[in-house]
């Protein structure tokens, strides 16, 4: 696996999981995601990610999902300390472009960075 690699490992995938980082996660909200956050179990960072029926049809969720995926895969190095991280795409994703999608995300990343003292 490459440096740059995003392995199952690196993703949150169950139900409990999810629902772990709702119930004990900090929320931070940008224009077009909110990021659930809270101190990861595992020796590193994790992604969920969750873009619901009500952004768009499959094609437009899976494409917000793939620029996700990148933007994190990409920076997931600047990310102070350990967490499980929980994307939630709003309604105003839909259309997004690329660099929004990575300005917004990059805000949110660094919120959650600045949050390691909670």
């Amino acid at each position: 696996m490459g440096f740059f690699s995003f392995a199952k490992t690196d993703r949150i995938l169950k139900r409990s999981e999810f629902l772990r980082v709702s119930n004990l996660g900090k929320k931070l909200s940008g224009k077009y995601f909110i990021a659930i956050f809270c101190q990861g179990k595992l020796n590193r960072t994790r992604l969920g990610i969750t873009v619901t029926k009500k952004v768009g049809r499959a094609v437009t969720r899976n494409r917000i999902k793939r620029f996700v995926r990148e933007y994190f895969r990409l920076n997931r190095q600047n990310i102070k300390g350990i967490w499980d991280i929980n994307i939630i795409a709003k309604k105003e994703a839909a259309n997004i472009t690329s660099d929004k999608a990575y300005s917004s995300l990059q805000s949110i990343f660094k919120r959650i960075s600045r949050s390691i003292d909670h």
